[in-house]
């Protein structure tokens, strides 16, 4: 008995994914993971950084959200769409969800070789409050949270949204880890005086 890996690729990719109009979110997702990785080549050596077992503490939410966000999880549970938005409706929702990429985007451009997907302290590093950066303190993370919130919204499904939401308080999450972190490396006076003066996640609120 052969396996048919049509059926397999079906659930794996089905639902939400290939369903017009919410194939366009889809899309845009996949064509910023596709640049995220590949620039992932271009970051600074690394002088010290989190261990693992701790980065579990906000890898672990993001990774179930992750899970839920994938069209699969609804498909074996049969579960539909609290809403169905229309071309419109999905148009903007993909409007805002870019503006949200090209917001991480700009943060991920103006920290340049300081970037890391662990939490790390790299060669020569140093406090960065310009740019997207002298608006929030995590400006990829306020960036892609918008985008995941937005996108889960305008899906409709209890998954989807189940997912942003974890997915977003995995990125506070290693946010806060990082603060910590930054602090004690960078030291009080230099990283403490920046997240006293900039909001962390949401412009223009009083920083905490």
């Amino acid at each position: 008995m052969s396996f048919d890996f049509s059926k397999l690729l079906s659930v794996a990719w089905g639902g939400w994914t290939t369903a017009w109009p919410t194939e366009l979110l889809a899309l845009l997702w996949l064509a910023f993971l596709a640049s995220w990785v590949g620039a992932s080549f271009w970051q600074g050596q690394t002088k010290k950084q989190v261990m693992t077992l701790e980065s579990q503490r906000f890898r672990l939410p993001i990774l179930v959200g992750g899970i839920l966000y994938t069209p699969w999880v609804a498909e074996i549970l049969g579960w539909k769409p609290l809403w169905v938005l229309g071309n419109t409706g999905i148009a903007i929702a993909a409007i805002l969800s870019a503006a949200g990429i090209a917001f991480a985007w700009w943060g991920r451009l103006h920290l340049g070789k300081f970037w890391s997907d662990a939490i790390t302290q790299k060669e020569d590093h140093r406090v960065i409050d310009t740019g997207p950066y002298g608006f929030v303190r995590h400006p990829i993370y306020t960036g892609l949270i918008f985008g995941m919130l937005v996108t889960g919204v305008a899906i409709g499904l209890v998954t989807t949204i189940l997912g942003a939401i974890l997915i977003s308080l995995g990125m506070w999450q290693k946010g806060r880890m990082e603060e910590v972190f930054l602090s004690k490396e960078l030291g009080e006076d230099a990283y403490g005086t920046y997240c006293r003066r900039v909001p962390m996640l949401i412009p223009f609120l009083s920083p905490r």
